[in-house]
């Protein structure tokens, strides 16, 4: 390998590098190191003037490498290596040194140490760029077709976002109905309108879009391949039941014996084994429940059957698996709520409900017709305690994180009570209230200045039954002093989590799930709706916690993604990748294994590893898992990891 001539620039990044390190000094010591033809500093290396810079060197110092020396290179790699493809250089002959997150900023009182090591962090990348090779990307085809995994309003918006620029979608739902938490709603926050004025004609124009192949009571059991080219197993569960002309389905559902509690009502209300989830539902076929199913239990049962025309109830329906090839993912598979029965403060208790119960009672299509109703006797309550953070900002005992939306619903849900129960009280027992939204601010003094309602600074820490009512007791640490309410009823805005099918579904589309199970986004600010596998997006509050508002965002971002990715001709694969010295492999397999994302294989003729380099990521865990050194990585050699290291170590 010929010796290069290398340009080193190191950026002042406003003070956020030269207030600790001496850029002047590391430009100096730069200009006498071997292999480096020209060393140059500038306030903002990544602003126009400072390219010009680069590209100046680049033309008249004849470079064949260049050391950008500034931030991470998450931020401008890209940008940097652009500017070198422009002027002839190969990208991959510029590397980041990164002086800012890795040297600057961890040490902002020892500039001389900080000085020097930076010094030695700028060595250590001119010496991997004396090594690097000249790479270019691969191609591939790209599907043009959409997996969207569920069908609440995230899924659905950015189904029809993909699908309106004229792109086939696949969208998944576990559930026999589309529609997810909204549908459940009985209002919405700030202006009260109903989720149904909102979610309907998106569910209309999802069910009329023809590049919309919507599979509903279904789950995706594989996906394998990669960004472009990808392939799912699709479980289609039976329903046990057909579209059949002339099939009353209410009046089929009516004829069933058996009744259990409705998943939809929150356990409110009741629902029979052969049913649809809520009022309107679409697809507006229902379901036969085999663990309720009178028939499925010990077949003395066909009420359903005898009353629906032939063929609609066929009991011996079975799940279904089919395949689509794909080009991309979006994961949109929602949130739940913690169970109440995780709070030991607070007894289990009929009138103790959560947020969405208080929803579905409050909702005209609700198990009470919209009258807000005790769960236990049927009466008016007429004192109200809700309890925000329940569950949340608990870093002892459960979530430490704020669930966001619980303090706008919360203020929703306490005026609703006070306009449906007049002269009724409610109190809100609350740490901080955190209106972030639009119109939030505006929404919750409403509450208190408008419709009366009590806010309480302070944990709840016990609530138990006191003869007919719910006795709360709180610290109100406002006022300083103990506070005991004897309430009607208590809802409690419980923790948001992950859906329980998060942590499976992020190993079945090889995504990372976090600690709390949300999925992991490839990088919070730079890439808010990307994942860490390539063509994978998420969406939604399967992310993070996440009102409407957010949601719809987040959707949009990951549908306009998509679209990005299908523009393309055909995809470019970044080269950065794994590769096999074939000469040197075993077979071993250690590398498949090691793999999260099953770019290496071995050959069924040869025995030998060989890798996907479409699918690989780079991160390398292949090339530290193989045990004869015969899985390498291109540009992260063994002999440029020592010059890094050996740098490294050098004292200050």
């Amino acid at each position: 390998m010929g010796a290069k001539r290398i340009g080193v620039f190191v950026c002042h990044c406003g003070k956020n590098i030269a207030a600790t390190i001496d850029v002047k000094r590391v430009v100096a010591e730069m200009s006498t190191y071997p292999g480096v033809e020209h060393a140059e500093n500038y306030l903002y290396m990544c602003s126009d003037p400072g390219q010009e810079i680069v590209r100046k060197a680049i033309r008249e110092k004849k470079l064949d490498g260049i050391v950008m020396s500034n931030c991470s290179p998450a931020l401008h790699q890209k940008t940097f290596r652009r500017l070198a493809q422009s002027q002839g250089l190969n990208p991959y002959h510029c590397e980041i040194a990164n002086i800012r997150e890795q040297c600057s900023w961890p040490h902002p009182d020892w500039p001389e140490v900080a000085t020097l090591k930076a010094m030695n962090i700028i060595k250590g990348v001119v010496e991997k760029v004396k090594r690097n090779e000249a790479l270019y990307p691969g191609r591939a085809q790209i599907t043009r077709r959409t997996l969207v995994i569920g069908a609440g309003i995230s899924g659905i918006r950015a189904a029809l976002d993909i699908a309106n620029a004229g792109y086939p979608v696949v969208l998944v739902e576990t559930e026999p109905a589309i529609g997810g938490k909204v549908r459940a709603l009985a209002t919405t926050a700030p202006s009260f309108e109903p989720p149904g004025c909102l979610l309907s004609p998106w569910i209309a124009e999802c069910a009329a879009n023809p590049l919309i192949e919507l599979m509903a009571y279904s789950e995706v059991e594989e996906l394998e391949g990669y960004v472009g080219n990808f392939k799912a197993k699709i479980r289609r569960k039976a329903s046990f039941t057909a579209d059949v002309p002339g099939a009353d389905w209410q009046r089929i559902s009516r004829a069933c014996p058996v009744s259990v509690p409705s998943e939809f009502d929150r356990g409110l209300g009741k629902r029979k084994a052969i049913h649809s989830p809520g009022p309107d539902p679409y697809p507006p076929m229902p379901v036969i429940d085999r663990k309720a199913c009178l028939h499925f239990r010990d077949g003395s049962c066909s009420a359903c059957k005898d009353a629906a025309p032939k063929g609609a109830v066929d009991f011996d329906m079975q799940d279904e698996i089919v395949e689509r090839d794909l080009g991309a993912v979006v994961v949109a598979s929602g949130f739940d709520l913690m169970p109440p029965s995780e709070l030991a403060e607070i007894d289990p208790d009929p009138d103790v409900i959560d947020a969405l119960q208080f929803e579905r009672l409050a909702a005209p299509s609700g198990p009470t017709g919209g009258r807000i109703l005790r769960p236990s006797d049927g009466s008016v309550p007429r004192t109200v305690v809700f309890v925000q953070c329940s569950g949340s900002r608990d870093p002892e005992h459960h979530k430490p994180y704020c669930s966001r939306i619980c303090c706008m619903y919360t203020a929703k849900q306490a005026r609703m009570f006070m306009r449906a129960v007049p002269g009724g009280r409610a109190v809100v027992s609350y740490i901080d209230v955190r209106t972030t939204s639009k119109g939030a601010e505006e929404f919750y003094r409403a509450a208190t200045e408008t419709d009366g309602v009590d806010y309480m600074r302070g944990r709840v820490s016990r609530a138990f039954r006191v003869g007919g009512k719910i006795r709360v007791l709180a610290a109100d640490t406002l006022a300083g002093k103990s506070i005991s309410i004897d309430a009607d009823m208590v809802v409690l805005a419980m923790a948001v989590v992950a859906h329980p099918s998060a942590r499976q579904l992020g190993r079945t589309v090889n995504i990372i799930t976090d600690e709390h199970g949300f999925a992991s986004e490839a990088h919070i600010k730079l890439g808010p709706v990307e994942t860490l596998t390539a063509g994978i997006y998420i969406a939604g509050a399967c992310q993070m916690p996440k009102d409407i508002t957010h949601s719809v965002y987040s959707s949009s971002g990951a549908a306009s993604k998509v679209l990005s990715l299908f523009s393309n001709e055909e995809l470019l694969n970044d080269p950065v990748v794994a590769f096999v010295d074939e000469e040197v492999c075993s077979g071993c397999g250690y590398c498949v294994a090691a793999c999260a994302f099953g770019a290496p294989e071995l050959d069924p003729v040869t025995g030998k590893a060989r890798v996907n380099a479409s699918i690989c990521q780079g991160c390398g865990a292949c090339a530290v898992a193989c045990p004869s050194e015969a899985m390498g990585h291109k540009n992260f050699s063994t002999r440029q990891f020592i010059d890094l290291i050996e740098n490294a170590l050098k004292e200050y």
